[in-house]
């Protein structure tokens, strides 16, 4: 059997061509998902700052909470999502342990270089203040001038005085701290043999200075190890970590140390693991289905090839382990080169990711062999499970019967068929109802996803029977506009149930699944701005690139008219185990600037102590006015706040809103992200509060720009647009898979019927006449499959919304589905106008000599 499956694709190249596509892009696709699964495994965090010396000792970054089911005991941990400081009675402690040369204090905090506008030259994520004791950690050295010693003096790395423009001896404004300021500079730094740090601008200040401005009394953000000479590392370590034992300090050395320096690439390990996960999963059983169709589509355009094989002897047993060979043969060697393919691709998505601010550039992709390996595996045993379960029937078949079978279609569906599809669509049912339910993103993305497949699971299953009623249907409206071509196209369509059915499935899940990737970011990030835009009250808004500082607020508080600036800052905090998008807002006041649409308790009554909590909170942790709630911030630190409210609008405003000054001390950048300005008429400028009066009072801080409430919901929607490519490129390889395998289907469909359209000719209809019953027929086609894929994305979707906004209305642009509905249409008639342009060339007698 071996020889006769190698035989068997030696002949029939073009007939495995479709299987072998459909496997390659399975393979790329799992090739590219594991390697950012492992990513977020094991990837390393490259070292920068802390290069200079081989032991960091930090806080406990993780958070830790015990799990109790089925009588076991687990323990979890999740990185925090802000940095964990240090007790200074740590550095004392160290500097006790016998053969530590050295303990340097490090402290970090945001520092950013404004130029003469007010613009900073750097972005929130790489642009750091140091004290100047801590220069030691990379090195440091001086180029020019000299350490800063008093108030007001900075050092800079070499490459932001450039860019910066000043030498030693000028000044810059650095806005650290409350506000920006003027700074002397002193001196002009430099790690060996670089300018500056490949991913971070360093500022370094005074050592009294950088305490102040640091925000953190009593704190270090981490210390440096140095051994003395002589001394082994190893057992110093050792020392170290039994002289903090119980303390909850952490002692890093290796690769270790780059969670320390980038927090920020620690959790964004949690996000590849995630997504590469959802990803990855979404693309196995996308491909699955997909594999199987293709598999399932060749085996029946071989039916009269295996009827003859069991007419002339071969057993069940010998065409199964025939096919299966085959199948393995295409699937390996199309597993090696998805795999390779695969390669590239996880590299091209890490880098869209990082672009795109998802994950920082200082994790750097990690590719092994094993994903590689995985998605050959996995391939072959897709492969080979698709082939056996494609010829299953055809093996079974009486021998007497095989080539009359392989003549006719069957008119009716086999039973195992037929309880798998209402299965699939019973299950399919039941996740609608389950994703009713979920109302948070993280729980329903993976569910939403989920329930498209399955739905797709049940229109492959029970597509003769879907095929034969629309076609009934659709037959009648296109017999009426085209006598002859329409007529032969749904006569043809209603003979070849199965056959429409192999091409309806995967242009139906391009539909549902394009259209429910599309949906769900709008119908989410549309709810969202919708609640945001009705719950903002304020007039105007102030924002700035590296956040505006406290004293801003505080100067626009003193302009007449305005009665209420509430400082807006957000964070990530958890409940037990849930986490939770939150706000820190300024309490007074802030009823006049923000309406989160109160249901019971009294907004207005924020305070410090205090938190206000959204409906989809309330209901997850069980909580009311008057309960306390038990919060861990993102820097670890845990706080019990009473509930004074609970509100609607979730979506708009975050989960929990918290007094300001409770988040800003839990931050890594403690600036606010926005200052709203609710005013009234001004008697004593004897006008209404404008954008003019706000402006001249931020005169002392460059960079902060005044927003009306139009500019405001234009800047909303903008980063809604930003966060949603990321989930846009991640599943955009779905649907870029999904339509490989509708245009694939389709020319393997129209290519094997070239005997047919023969025939046609030889009875006297003509090319042109063939054609135009080709076009109806993929017209009709089109048309089911967008029925079909519509209804199980707009059931989907109205679910999917009900869990996460309350509405039954999911939100759906019409220009983009229309976008969707012409690239599926567009896809169907090309996969299908050109193949069979090229199977009626040439004389129809000669066609009807060629093998089957």
């Amino acid at each position: 059997m071996l020889f006769l499956a190698l035989r068997t694709l030696r002949a029939r190249k073009g007939g495995f061509a479709g299987a072998f596509v459909a496997l390659v892009c399975a393979a790329a696709l799992v090739t590219a998902c594991g390697a950012l699964l492992e990513t977020g495994l094991r990837g390393d965090i490259r070292i920068e700052r802390y290069a200079g010396t081989d032991t960091v000792v930090t806080a406990d970054q993780n958070l830790h909470w015990t799990k109790h089911k089925k009588g076991k005991t687990k323990t979890k941990s999740k990185p925090l999502t802000e940095r964990a400081w240090l007790d200074t009675t740590a550095v004392d402690t160290l500097r006790a342990v016998p053969g530590i040369e050295a303990v340097v204090p490090e402290l970090t905090f945001p520092a950013h270089v404004l130029t003469a506008s007010g613009r900073a030259l750097d972005t929130d994520d790489n642009a750091w203040g140091h004290a100047w004791e801590s220069a030691r950690l990379t090195p440091f050295t001086l180029r020019a001038g000299r350490a800063p010693t008093a108030p007001g003096e900075v050092v800079l790395d070499a490459d932001l005085a450039r860019r910066a423009a000043v030498p030693v001896g000028g000044t810059v404004t650095v806005q650290a701290g409350q506000a920006p300021g003027a700074y002397r500079v002193v001196g002009i730094a430099a790690p060996p043999g670089r300018d500056a740090l490949a991913r971070q601008a360093s500022v370094f200040f005074a050592d009294a200075d950088a305490r102040r401005l640091a925000g953190h009394p009593g704190q270090v953000a981490s210390v440096g190890l140095f051994t003395a000479p002589g001394a082994n590392p190893s057992t110093v370590r050792a020392a170290a970590r039994e002289a903090l034992a119980g303390t909850g300090a952490q002692v890093r050395t290796g690769t270790d140390r780059g969670p320390a320096e980038f927090p920020a690439a620690a959790k964004a390990r949690v996000t590849l693991v995630s997504l590469g996960g959802a990803l990855g999963g979404t693309s196995l059983l996308v491909a699955i289905l997909v594999v199987v169709g293709t598999f399932a589509l060749s085996v029946q355009q071989r039916r009269r090839e295996i009827a003859l094989l069991r007419a002339i002897g071969a057993t069940p047993r010998q065409i199964r382990r025939m096919v299966g060979r085959e199948a393995l043969v295409v699937g390996l060697i199309a597993g090696a080169l998805g795999a390779f393919a695969g390669l590239g691709l996880a590299r091209w998505l890490h880098g869209r990711f990082v672009a795109f601010g998802a994950i920082p550039d200082t994790l750097a992709l990690k590719l092994s062999a094993i994903p590689p390996i995985g998605a050959v595996l996995l391939t072959l045993l897709a492969a080979w499970t698709a082939a056996r379960v494609s010829v299953r029937r055809a093996a079974r078949i009486r021998p007497t019967e095989a080539l009359a079978d392989a003549a006719i279609e069957r008119p009716r569906l086999g039973v195992v068929r037929t309880i798998g599809g209402v299965v699939a669509a019973l299950g399919y049912g039941v996740l609608l109802l389950v994703l009713r339910t979920l109302d948070t993103e993280p729980k329903s993305t993976p569910v939403t996803f989920l329930t498209v497949i399955v739905a797709a699971v049940a229109i492959a299953l029970l597509g003769p029977l879907l095929a034969r009623a629309g076609i009934a249907v659709l037959g009648l409206v296109v017999g009426r506009l085209s006598p002859i071509s329409g007529f032969l196209a749904a006569r043809n369509a209603r003979a070849a149930a199965e056959r429409v059915a192999a091409v309806v499935t995967p242009l139906s899940l391009a539909v549902a699944m394009a259209s429910t990737i599309l949906f769900t970011q709008t119908t989410a990030s549309h709810a969202a701005g919708e609640q945001a835009k009705a719950g903002t009250l304020a007039s105007y808004t102030l924002v700035a690139g590296p956040g505006v500082p406290g004293r801003a607020a505080e100067a626009v508080r003193a302009v007449p008219g305005v009665e209420v600036a509430t400082e807006v800052l957000h964070t990530l905090v958890r409940a037990g185990q849930d986490k939770f998008p939150a706000q820190g807002v300024t309490p007074q006041g802030v009823q006049r600037t923000l309406d989160p649409k109160t249901r019971s308790g009294a907004f207005a009554a924020l305070a410090d102590g205090t938190v206000a909590v959204s409906e989809s909170a309330a209901r997850t942790k069980g909580v009311g006015v008057g309960d306390d709630l038990r919060i861990t911030m993102g820097d670890g630190v845990q706080v019990t706040l009473k509930v004074i409210a609970v509100y609607e609008r979730g979506l708009g405003f975050g989960d929990l809103t918290l007094p300001h000054a409770l988040v800003a001390a839990h931050v890594d950048r403690p600036a606010a992200e926005a200052v709203l300005i609710s005013g009234t008429y001004a008697a004593t400028a004897g006008s209404a509060l404008s954008r003019e009066a706000l402006q001249r009072a931020l005169g002392e801080f460059p960079g902060i720009r005044v927003l009306d409430r139009g500019e405001v919901e234009q800047a909303r929607r903008d980063q809604a647009g930003t966060q949603a490519q990321v989930n846009y490129v991640a599943m955009g390889l779905i649907i870029a898979f999904t339509g490989i395998a509708v245009v694939n289907t389709l020319v393997m469909a129209t290519s094997a019927r070239r005997r047919e359209f023969a025939l046609l000719q030889l009875v006297g209809t003509t090319r042109r006449q063939v054609m135009r019953m080709l076009r109806w027929e993929t017209g009709a086609v089109v048309v089911l499959a967008a029925v079909l894929g519509s209804v199980v994305a707009y059931a989907t979707l109205t679910a999917y919304s009900v869990g996460m906004t309350g509405s039954a209305s999911p939100y759906a642009p019409p220009l983009t589905y229309a976008a969707v509905l012409v690239a599926a249409t567009g896809l169907a008639f090309v996969a299908t106008v050109v193949p069979g342009r090229v199977a009626l060339r040439g004389n129809p007698a000669d066609a009807m000599g060629l093998r089957d």
